[in-house]
């Protein structure tokens, strides 16, 4: 066959022509040249269509350039790519369009200029005037909140937050964190991400949630509530010395209602459910962890000094073992001295 354009021999591709003259009078892509895109001045999200997205500028435009041109069902395996300018109000871009007609490749480019309309996206514009559906209350047992705890929430909340929002959850913030009656309180933008907050620092610190919800009306035939979930964590926490049924306990960790002590006698390990040692007497923390010097042991027992007043005391051996250890790290109370743990032992 022979080719009515150039009137080579070979495969005729289309229209009695070959492939080589068919490119020359054809065009595979067409569209616009000024495209406008709005975009969000505080969060820099874009909107494409009727969503706000905070993908990569590159990534929008991608999809408007699919959207928006027409794209000849012959061109096979495409591929966009774009080089954009900035410019004063928008980017100045060369769109690359790639793709295969016949056995051969094409790539077409446009010059477009995409306009940058700036405004306020939804869900900044909720943030500003304050909106939430949920609010977090923390609350400690029979005592404040110390700095260090307040501290230590906020962080392991915003840090929660930032985790969900990475997943997809684009619409989720803090709108305000409030300290109040010796707690806080976090006021957040949907009620789902609310309640896993609320569970994940359930199981960091222990505790009881209970939920309550308030109508606030109705949108689109649906009633809508605003929830408060409120946790109310031990009035002990890890690190503390407890006392129960005259036995004196160490808590090693609380995570959702479960307790880890170590039972200072015997250096036992006891797992306890939160409810049965609520009322259980708080003797201290770290402060009363004293560091003494050893002088001596037997299989049984160990003579210790302390290193300010230099008295020498004998204390029972909580198991057979042998301390190399030259400093001891001791419990005292009213009547005893309790060895305390380490890493090593």
């Amino acid at each position: 066959m022979f080719c009515v354009e150039c009137g080579k021999e070979g495969p005729i591709y289309n229209e009695g022509v070959c492939i080589s003259c068919y490119l020359k009078t054809h065009t595979f892509t067409q569209g616009p040249n000024i495209i406008d895109l709005p975009l969000c001045t505080h969060c820099g999200s874009f909107k494409y269509k009727s969503n706000w997205t905070s993908d990569l500028f590159g990534d929008v435009l991608r999809r408007i350039i699919k959207s928006n041109f027409k794209i000849s069902t012959e061109l096979n395996n495409v591929d966009i790519n774009t080089e954009c300018k900035e410019m004063k109000d928008g980017m100045s871009c060369d769109v690359y369009i790639s793709g295969v007609v016949g056995d051969i490749e094409v790539t077409e480019k446009h010059e477009i200029l995409v306009r940058l309309k700036r405004t306020v996206c939804d869900v900044c514009s909720k943030q500003f005037g304050g909106y939430h559906e949920a609010i977090v209350q923390i609350r400690a047992d029979k005592k404040g909140l110390s700095k260090k705890e307040i501290n230590s929430i906020k962080i392991t909340v915003e840090n929660i937050i930032t985790d969900l929002q990475l997943k997809g959850n684009r619409g989720l913030f803090i709108t305000e964190i409030a300290e109040e009656h010796g707690g806080l309180d976090f006021y957040i933008s949907l009620r789902g991400p609310s309640l896993i907050v609320t569970k994940k620092l359930q199981e960091l610190f222990g505790g009881e949630i209970k939920q309550s919800s308030k109508n606030i009306g109705m949108k689109d035939s649906k009633q809508l509530y605003k929830m408060t979930y409120l946790l109310r964590i031990p009035s002990f926490r890890k690190g503390d010395f407890i006392k129960q049924n005259s036995s004196f306990f160490y808590i090693v960790s609380i995570h959702g209602n479960k307790v880890k002590m170590i039972k200072l006698d015997n250096w036992e390990e006891k797992i306890a459910d939160l409810k049965t040692i609520q009322k259980a007497n708080i003797i201290g923390g770290e402060e009363l962890v004293q560091e003494m010097i050893l002088i001596s042991q037997t299989e049984d027992e160990l003579q210790i000094m302390d290193s300010e007043t230099y008295k020498i005391h004998i204390i029972k051996k909580p198991k057979p073992i042998k301390f190399d250890n030259e400093k001891l790290k001791i419990l005292k109370t009213e009547k005893q001295f309790f060895l305390l743990p380490n890493k090593n032992n």
